[in-house]
């Protein structure tokens, strides 16, 4: 195995690095002290990453955490993962990042970056020359999808959602079958096929051929000790299947059921007004059948919203408060048994 040079450091095999990311902004304003231990304000965008160098050849895996800010259980999960990792008993190499969009963390911002409201999970490619949060997407374009094998990204349920734990995989039919299996290999019930382009693992693998997965666990604002568990147990499962290190023995759910979407049918609201779901997560709905309405400060029925095939639930918004356009319901269909 030979050194790793990246980011402008370089690594022994069997090393492990924790070092800033530090992306320039070229003047664009940004929210100050990204990470309180730097002491200071930078004009740049900064953000955590762990870095191991193996010590024998193998794949290049990027695990992302908190590119949706407020979602938050990859992000200990993938701290915990960095600490017990040892890379001289490891194939390969790891870049984790657990911390993305640290300037929504830090701001207590949900989803975007609060800078500009640009969203690294909907707006890739970005600009090199753009807003803070289009200079944060080029950058892993130009520095990251060309260096990586595969890539993992946490995500979880927003405030005001509750969501059953799920993995998407993407369409692209390059990476298709690579990223089915890897998905197979965790402990994840709802495996979902998604035909999305434009978020960070999405626009890899549409864009570069790099497999990957967009992992959902938790739920409401929340990091209970569960979620961040489940969620290391699937990075090792992952790291296990790829070939960088064995996952601990009992690791792996080995009488999960698991089932394969072929669509996710996402609603959302056609007026403001306050949603009242008939159904929860995780259910079986029939279609036709009532999902929820939308109902005024009158008590007025505006809009019924009904499953227009027969699918299961996955996730959905608990909050009263829906504005037009807003997210209120997500159901898969067409599944097969695995």
């Amino acid at each position: 195995m030979e050194n790793w040079r990246i980011f402008g450091e370089e690594l022994s095999p069997g090393e492990k690095k924790e070092i800033t990311l530090r992306i320039p902004m070229g003047g664009k304003v940004n929210c100050g002290v990204l990470l309180p231990e730097a002491g200071r304000e930078s004009g740049d965008y900064e953000m955590p990453a762990i870095l191991l160098n193996g010590v024998k050849p193998g794949k290049t895996l990027l695990v992302t955490a908190g590119i949706h800010s407020g979602e938050f259980a990859g992000i200990p999960a993938v701290i915990r993962t960095a600490a017990e990792l040892d890379p001289r008993e490891m194939s390969g190499r790891a870049i984790l990042l657990p911390c993305v969009n640290t300037s929504g963390f830090w701001t207590l911002n949900p989803a975007t970056l609060p800078e500009d409201g640009f969203n690294l999970n909907h707006d890739y490619p970005g600009r090199e020359d753009g807003t803070v949060g289009e200079r944060v997407a080029a950058f892993f374009v130009r520095e990251l999808f060309p260096r990586v094998d595969f890539i993992l990204d946490f995500h979880g349920g927003s405030h005001g959602e509750r969501m059953t734990p799920l993995v998407f995989f993407p369409t692209a039919p390059k990476v298709r079958e690579a990223s089915l299996a890897a998905a197979l290999s965790m402990n994840l019930g709802y495996i979902i096929e998604s035909e999305a382009t434009r978020g960070e693992y999405s626009y890899a693998a549409n864009n570069f051929g790099v497999p990957g997965l967009l992992l959902e666990r938790g739920e409401g604002y929340f990091c209970d000790e569960e979620w961040v568990e489940a969620d290391r147990k699937d990075l090792r499962l992952l790291m296990d299947h790829l070939g960088l290190v064995p996952a601990p023995a009992g690791t792996r759910d080995e009488g999960l059921h698991r089932r394969v979407f072929r669509e996710a049918v996402y609603l959302d609201a056609l007026e403001d007004g306050l949603w009242y779901p008939a159904v929860g997560k995780d259910e079986d709905v029939k279609q036709g059948q009532l999902l929820g309405v939308m109902e005024d400060f009158f008590g007025n029925r505006r809009a019924e919203y009904r499953a227009g095939k027969d699918g299961h639930t996955l996730y959905l918004s608990r909050g009263l408060a829906v504005p037009k356009g807003g997210f209120l319901i997500a159901y898969a269909v067409a599944s097969s048994e695995v």
